[in-house]
């Protein structure tokens, strides 16, 4: 029996999926369809907490978990609820299919605890049904020779208008025994109903100073009922937590402060539910080896699991992910097993930082830096940022403790990972973020949609700005669509009879993720559905990222192909996503940037190949000619024959153009994105640059500046020579797919670069998550340890991709 299939079995749920009635589309596909989309409402799609459910809804049910120590009085200051580094735990999905089912592994030091937390969810059988899931959450000491004492807390809060939450269970003044139940109705979800059951071998908890008065509370749940205004269910854990410090000093005042309660008693909830509750926290204190079962059934599909029906659903899904994740990385199996966990967590991790957000960004119409503006007057820029209407974002998230929300020029590298592995959940990302696109094609490089989101941001960062850009990187996500279809043998013009495939007898996440794949009316309708605003987007890139070529004098075979970044300051271009990377000094409205011409270089063969798979004939001969026009452009305008690299363009105090020349990333972006002919006498000096240990190259991935440039190291040093892992993964890309591959005269040279390089960037990540349990936003230059964010398992995740040579 394949693993998939025994979760049915242990379910007798799932094949209902491919069964039911077909929707108001009789096509073959739409039960398909239907349960495709049902398979990715629910979700962990509350990223920036340690554990939180939601369903891809604007205004619903939202679930999260909080924990603290109950061995002293200290620990309730701490609450463990949202990601944040300054916690000191490491925390890990090492599996997650990003549809049915998902484990992870929290290591909580300060409190001596390891959580592993999993659930599944069985989906709806018919299109609007969500269906239901299940989480198991258990608990051990890290040291089994001390104490490990945790009070829990799951709450859930429903946020939306015409919805109710309620308790159902009887309770009294030491709270509730057994199993504790909820019923509640919500938009969307419809009606359903909540089980929290413990398990058997649950230890009782002692009740310490004073136990006496108390009785049997301990072995008892505690509960809090409390209203929420409208929006503000992701304050539960404020809400929750000062509600229980006002009642501990209730209860400490019979005391006194020189004698206390034990501190499980001591930090408990009321036990009281108060008028038109919407919020309900539940809270347990447990100590050494314990474990606890959270139930969510509709109404429609309830899936009516119990404690042993839930275990074999989850050995069964864990088995399935290991059986897909081989048979989708068949190359990662030639690695150690160390090397193998690596690759599934980078993998896991990166779908478990999927999130959901809902609500209005803050936009500036009116703002920019003074030399962004054509006609300089002078005077000092002025900024009115104002609230948008509410939009929504289904995205990747590149750190969960630092950048729990949607970034741009992230998303097209998640999105190369994400697609090998769910084609499917990538597409509805991608779409996700052109709906963000305004009338004029802009997409805001920064997506902080809501108070959620805001809460995490500092305020000078939180306005978002009409001209300005991130790098496309978005394009990614259809690229490597496009091609695996081409691996696939599927055009638009191909017959579903052509496609070779048996038809799947169970809607298993792993034939949910191809539906794209395996019909070419489904990409048909995809590509077309996406063309308008895609191609809006790019116009908007062409049309305000414009540099000026003959205004200063320069001589080009193109007057139009050059490009600017805008919201460039003194001494950062953030919008380039290389913040820091030296630049002109001063700055000047005639720059050009090497990379911003690379990136619309690559953006046009992009756009020139969707044209052709879609058949638009005229815009595929356009795109070609502006891919041509931006490829001769580089070479005239940002080739350096002195320097014999790659450089920026600035203008001098005389009006004349020169070269910016710094060694580093920016030099390499004509060979990153396979711009250059692999005939290109300039192919020889920027493979030398990058391979060179005195500049670019280490024993662990190449610097983003030179080793010997005099900014190396100085300054935030961001982008002043740590190693960034997408950047090597564009190196890589390049190498396998195109100068390794292609004759010429520099192919032999590329391929034992390429080996070398691989193996670097492998082997130091590795390295660095097994010595610190996560992988970072960047690698020391010199000493490659990891340092910055963590874990930032949004593009660093790339290196699964690396171990499997897939580069898309």
């Amino acid at each position: 029996m394949r693993p998939w299939q025994a979760i049915t079995a242990a379910l007798s749920l799932l094949s209902s999926a491919t069964a039911a009635s077909p929707t108001a589309d009789d096509s073959p596909l739409a039960p398909s369809l239907a349960a495709a989309n049902s398979s990715l409402l629910w979700g962990s799609y509350r990223p920036g907490l340690y554990f939180g459910l939601r369903p891809r809804l604007p205004d619903t049910l939202l679930t999260g978990l909080i924990w603290f120590g109950a061995h002293d009085w200290q620990s309730y200051t701490q609450p463990r609820h949202e990601c944040d580094q300054r916690d000191g735990l490491t925390y890990s999905y090492t599996e997650h299919d990003g549809r049915s089912a998902a484990k992870q592994i929290i290591k909580d030091p300060r409190n001596n605890v390891q959580l592993t937390i999993r659930f599944v969810k069985v989906t709806g059988a018919q299109a609007g049904q969500g269906g239901s899931w299940a989480v198991r959450i258990e608990g051990e000491p890290l040291d089994q020779s001390k104490l490990s004492r945790i009070s829990l807390i799951n709450y859930f809060g429903n946020d939306a208008p015409l919805s109710y939450l309620e308790l159902e269970n009887e309770e009294d003044s030491n709270g509730l025994e057994g199993i504790v139940r909820l019923k509640g109705q919500t938009p969307g979800l419809g009606k359903y109903k909540i089980r929290v059951e413990n398990h058997d071998s649950n230890v009782d908890v002692e009740a310490g100073p004073h136990g006496a008065d108390f009785g049997d509370k301990l072995q008892r749940t505690q509960f809090l009922g409390m209203g929420v205004p409208h929006g503000l269910v992701w304050q539960a854990k404020n809400a929750l937590m000062n509600t229980m410090l006002t009642h501990s000093k209730t209860v400490l005042e019979r005391y006194g402060q020189e004698n206390p309660p034990d501190p499980a008693l001591l930090f408990s909830f009321p036990n009281e539910v108060r008028t038109n509750a919407g919020l309900y926290g539940l809270q347990r204190t447990y100590v050494g080896r314990w474990g606890v079962d959270v139930f969510f059934d509709t109404e429609d599909a309830p899936a009516n699991l119990n404690h042993a029906s839930l275990t074999a659903a989850l050995d069964a899904s864990s088995a399935a992910f290991d059986a897909r994740f081989n048979t989708l990385f068949p190359q990662i199996s030639t690695f150690s097993s160390s090397h193998q966990a690596f690759a599934r967590a980078l993998t896991a991790n990166l779908i478990g930082g999927i999130g959901y957000f809902h609500g209005p960004s803050i936009v500036d119409h009116t703002f920019s830096q003074e030399w962004d503006a054509e006609d300089i007057d002078g005077g000092a820029p002025v900024k009115k940022p104002e609230l948008t209407e509410s939009r929504e974002l289904f995205s990747a998230t590149p750190s969960r403790s630092f950048f729990p929300r949607g970034f741009y020029w992230d998303e097209g590298f998640h999105l190369a990972l994400i697609g090998a592995w769910d084609n499917d959940l990538s597409l509805e990302i991608f779409k996700s973020w052109l709906n963000l696109a305004d009338a004029d094609g802009w997409i805001a490089r920064e997506q902080i949609l809501g108070e959620e989101a805001r809460s995490r941001v500092p305020e000078d960062f939180q306005a978002q700005y009409p001209s300005y850009g991130n790098p496309p990187t978005l394009i990614m996500g259809l690229t490597g669509y496009i091609a695996r279809l081409r691996e696939r043998g599927v055009s638009l013009g191909t017959s579903l009879d052509e496609i070779n495939e048996d038809a799947p007898a169970i809607a298993s996440p792993a034939v949910l993720a191809s539906l794209h794949l395996t019909s070419p009316s489904l990409a048909s309708s995809y590509l077309t559905s996406v063309y308008p605003t895609l191609k809006r987007h790019y116009e908007w890139f062409r049309r305000t990222q414009k540099g000026e070529v003959r205004q200063f004098g320069r001589k080009a075979r193109s007057a139009n192909e050059a490009y600017r970044w805008r919201g460039r300051t003194a001494d950062h271009v953030l919008t380039s996503g290389l913040d820091d990377y030296p630049r002109a000094v001063p700055p000047h409205l005639g720059e050009l940037h090497i990379d911003l011409a690379s990136w619309m270089g690559f953006f046009a063969r992009t756009m020139r190949d969707v044209a052709e798979f879609l058949g638009e004939e005229e815009d595929a001969e356009e795109f070609d000619e502006q891919y041509d026009a931006i490829v001769g452009n580089i070479e005239d305008l940002h080739w350096s024959e002195e320097e014999q690299m790659y450089c920026d363009a600035s203008i001098d105090e005389d009006d004349d153009s020169y070269h910016v020349c710094h060694r580093g990333y920016i030099s390499l972006f004509p060979f990153l994105l396979s711009l250059l002919p692999s005939s290109s006498p300039h192919l020889g000096p920027v493979l030398e640059l990058m391979r060179d240990p005195n500049h670019l190259w280490s024993p662990y991935g190449i610097r983003s500046l030179s080793k010997n440039h005099p900014l190396f190291g100085q300054g935030e040093n961001y982008w002043r020579g740590p190693i960034w892992i997408q950047m090597n993964y564009l190196a890589l890309a390049a190498l396998k797919n195109k100068y390794a591959k292609e004759p010429g005269p520099f192919q032999t040279r590329a391929a034992e670069i390429y080996d070398e390089l691989r193996n670097n960037v492998i082997e130091n990540v590795h390295k660095e998550w097994v010595r610190t349990g996560t992988v970072w936003e960047q690698y020391n230059a010199v000493t490659g340890q990891g340092q910055r964010s963590d874990p930032f398992t949004g593009w660093t995740s790339l290196v699964t991709l690396i171990m499997a040579e897939q580069y898309h």
